[in-house]
């Protein structure tokens, strides 16, 4: 969920052959899945999917995996597509420990050869704000824990209320200058501007758990982490250029912050500095950017690995209780990716969701409108049992 710099090109696409956890079943078992929206079909969102998909809305309607011959065959608007799955004997690498997530194949990030500009600019900000907040026990003070803390609650909503649910989904709709502010919070969490960050992201629901998704944790656990950050290549190969993010890209806005992305961080930390020194700097930009970097990123790679599915998504997704709680109710990751389109993710009662509270906070006042939650109907059809 988070790319501190990401390149637009458009390399040749990949074929796609979907990878999936091993668990002892029968030779053959039968599933259906549904595309991102699938419960709102006349929404914006769903329309700009549709236009890039050559299957259509209806993408998949019947899967079928045969396991004596390694063969899945799909019935895609009525065309019936076969593909050959690899040998999990000969290509599995493991599993990630504690969980059920087979490592299909172990991608080696740090020690390749071919790093670009964008690969050493982005592990050289990670590298630096970790590096700052080692000075953190040296330099501790009251009013900068507080800073920090006030700030990991601004910058963490500005990821999961506004980058997530309200630019990548389109769960609920805010008044433009609103909207806005939100967004630029989320640029100050130093996790890559709007345009690019929704892009991804949309990218990791078209093709979750696949040869495409751009951080699943069948390449492994740090690479679905963190480590697919230093490899934009291989990130821009597997998902082709940001062709998914036109209606953040007519936006003056969005792409004002794209092009000047780098220059609003920086500004903070030198406001921060003049504010309060250097204890500001290093607890206001330091601890709490990694904070933040890494609770974002454990719902990429802990919310995949470990937990519960309540809900048949034919992913790896989970709702992992501990992650929702440091990520503002992003932890309920299975909740979310069976229906994509709402603005909660806790669904039950006792499953807590800041962010959600939030955005009916915003509804109550009468700033937040259009909120979009599962029905009943669409929540039948996603369980189990159906």
């Amino acid at each position: 969920m988070a790319l501190i710099i990401s390149a637009l090109l458009k390399p040749n696409s990949l074929p796609f052959s979907p990878l999936q956890r091993v668990t002892p079943t029968a030779k053959t078992r039968r599933f259906s899945c549904e595309v991102l929206n699938s419960g709102h079909p006349d929404s914006e969102l769903n329309q700009i999917q549709r236009k890039q998909s050559p299957l259509g809305s209806s993408f998949v309607t019947q899967l079928r995996r045969s396991y004596s011959n390694g063969e899945v065959s799909a019935l895609a608007n009525g065309v019936s597509v076969v593909a050959k799955e690899p040998d999990h004997d000969l290509k599995t690498q493991g599993r990630i420990l504690f969980s059920d997530v087979v490592v299909q194949k172990r991608r080696e990030v740090f020690w390749r050869g071919n790093w670009n500009a964008l690969d050493i600019a982005s592990a050289g900000i990670v590298l630096a704000m970790h590096l700052l907040s080692l000075c953190a026990p040296f330099y501790f003070n009251w009013p900068a824990f507080w800073l920090a803390a006030g700030l990991y609650l601004v910058t963490g909503l500005g990821i999961t209320l506004s980058f997530h649910r309200n630019l990548s989904h389109r769960s609920f709709k805010l008044p433009k200058w609103l909207e806005y502010l939100f967004a630029y919070c989320g640029v100050q969490a130093l996790q890559g501007n709007p345009i690019d960050w929704v892009s991804t992201h949309r990218y990791h629901h078209q093709f979750c758990d696949s040869e495409r998704d751009p951080h699943s944790p069948i390449e492994g656990f740090w690479f679905s982490h963190m480590n697919w950050l230093f490899d934009t290549s291989t990130v821009i190969e597997k998902r082709g250029g940001s062709t998914n993010v036109g209606d953040l890209e007519k936006q003056p806005f969005y792409r004002f912050l794209q092009s000047t992305y780098i220059l609003h961080p920086i500004a903070l930390g030198a406001l921060l500095y003049a504010l309060g020194g250097f204890p500001f700097l290093v607890w206001g930009m330091g601890v709490r950017t990694i904070w933040v970097y890494h609770i974002t990123w454990l719902v990429n790679s802990a919310s995949h690995v470990w937990g519960r599915q309540a809900w048949n998504t034919g992913d790896l997704s989970k709702n992992n209780w501990w992650v929702a709680l440091l990520a503002f109710g992003e932890g309920w990751h299975n909740n979310h990716h069976a229906f994509e389109y709402s603005a909660r993710h806790g669904l039950e009662w006792w499953q807590l969701d800041l962010t959600w509270y939030v955005i009916k906070f915003l509804q109550v006042v009468g700033v937040a409108t259009e909120i979009k939650l599962p029905s009943q109907l669409h929540k039948q059809k996603m369980a189990f049992n159906n």
